[in-house]
């Protein structure tokens, strides 16, 4: 068959059904997801997804965008103008932030007490940035006295933390080291993947420059979007940056343009229609529940997650409660206990997810998350059952007693 559109002289063989794509209406398993992210998502958030597209220039498109924005800020708790949700994972807001933060040759000091602190490290060097790591053991934070002893050392462009370190389950304060960076002049970045929404933060108070984040963790949305702040220390840095952005997709002068952060909306890239749709309908809800009641939701679900594994005579990873971070729990896999069968129990039984550890936990912890939707005392009891049967499996309670 000759087509229109096919242009002189181009072969025309038969075609070939040896790749042929799947058929059919997709179906997928429900499951609760119970490990460190993504979390479940709120049904009112995928409904907003299977709205009707609208152009990436349509003015209701864009206020979609301001709405976004609005949100973040509340969110983030900051008055900043610069607010805006990276297209991609929380990969991409780290990456954006590096990228933008970071002239090559600059020095970052990275507090590394898990995965996270490797992977910022890694991705800084990648763009040409003097990498320094500041290491503690897993399952622990860092003191205001060793950052402090760290940065005068160091004197670096950008400090670096965790908020809330998925792998270890640790929670990093942030008390303080907000008024050291100004001090020394450093520009404070902080991640807050898993814990944005899920306990406090207070970006302008605690004076944090740059914050980036996710979407599919206690703001109940699919993995997409990231969000990101910069405050004006951290875009006055962008902005007089001597070298251009190693990266044009995710180049914060061209991508803060399209979000409207330079009073006008220049096309950078085609934004992700039904993920901001589903953003703008995550920071709704946000608004709302009100922030305190969201924290104090993830708070009471830690709480009764521990009276509950304390009475299975588990114990968590992370020593010091003050460390612990109640967005994503990290219990010890005690000795002799297959840690993967009780994960695999819980899937096949309960059709629950727990997770095993990752990075510097592998093998040693179990990890549950209760974020956004998931923190709930339902689903709370579901993974305490899951433990149970699953320790049952293995002896675990004659063991105990």
């Amino acid at each position: 068959m000759a087509f229109t559109s096919q242009r002189p002289g181009e072969p025309t063989p038969p075609i070939s059904d040896a790749h042929r794509g799947p058929t059919g209406v997709l179906e997928v398993p429900q499951r609760f997801l119970m490990g460190p992210g993504p979390a479940n998502a709120e049904p009112r958030i995928l409904n907003a997804q299977s709205l009707p597209l609208l152009g990436h220039m349509h003015p209701p498109f864009l206020k979609i965008m301001d709405e976004v924005q609005q949100g973040l800020r509340y969110l983030f708790q900051t008055d900043s103008k610069y607010t805006l949700c990276a297209s991609g994972t929380g990969h991409s807001g780290m990456e954006m932030a590096i990228a933008n933060l970071l002239e090559p040759g600059e020095k970052i000091l990275v507090g590394n007490n898990g995965i996270w602190g490797t992977r910022v490290a890694d991705m800084a060097g990648r763009f040409g940035a003097e990498v320094v790591e500041l290491k503690t053991e897993a399952g622990t934070s860092f003191s205001l006295d060793t950052l402090t002893a760290a940065v005068e050392k160091e004197k670096p462009a950008v400090l670096f933390l965790c908020q809330g370190e998925s792998s270890t389950g640790v929670h990093q304060t942030l008390a303080g080291v907000g008024d050291l960076c100004r001090k020394h002049n450093v520009l404070l970045l902080v991640d807050t993947v898993c814990s944005l929404g899920g306990v406090p933060l207070y970006a302008d108070a605690w004076k944090v420059d740059a914050i980036y984040s996710g979407s599919q963790k206690c703001l109940s949305a699919p993995p997409g979007a990231a969000p990101l702040m910069l405050n004006d220390r951290a875009l006055e840095k962008v902005r007089a940056r001597k070298t251009k952005v190693r990266s044009y997709y995710f180049d914060l002068n061209l991508v803060g343009d399209y979000w409207g952060w330079f009073n006008s909306r220049s096309y950078h890239h085609t934004g992700m229609t039904s993920m901001w749709y589903a953003m703008r309908e995550a920071l709704a809800i946000v608004a709302e529940q009100g922030l305190e009641s969201m924290w104090e939701r993830h708070e009471a679900a830690h709480k009764q997650l521990w009276e509950g594994l304390s009475a299975l005579g588990l114990q968590p990873f992370v020593e010091k409660p003050e460390d612990r971070l109640v967005t994503v729990n990290t219990i010890k896999v005690p000795e002799g206990i297959d840690w993967a069968a009780v994960s695999k129990n819980a899937m096949d039984k309960f059709n629950v997810e727990i997770a095993g550890g990752l990075g510097p936990t592998a093998g040693k912890i179990w990890r549950v998350g209760l974020m956004g939707y998931n923190a709930k005392p339902a689903n709370v009891e579901l993974v305490l059952a899951a433990f149970k049967d699953g320790l049952r499996q293995q002896g675990w309670e004659l063991a105990a007693n």
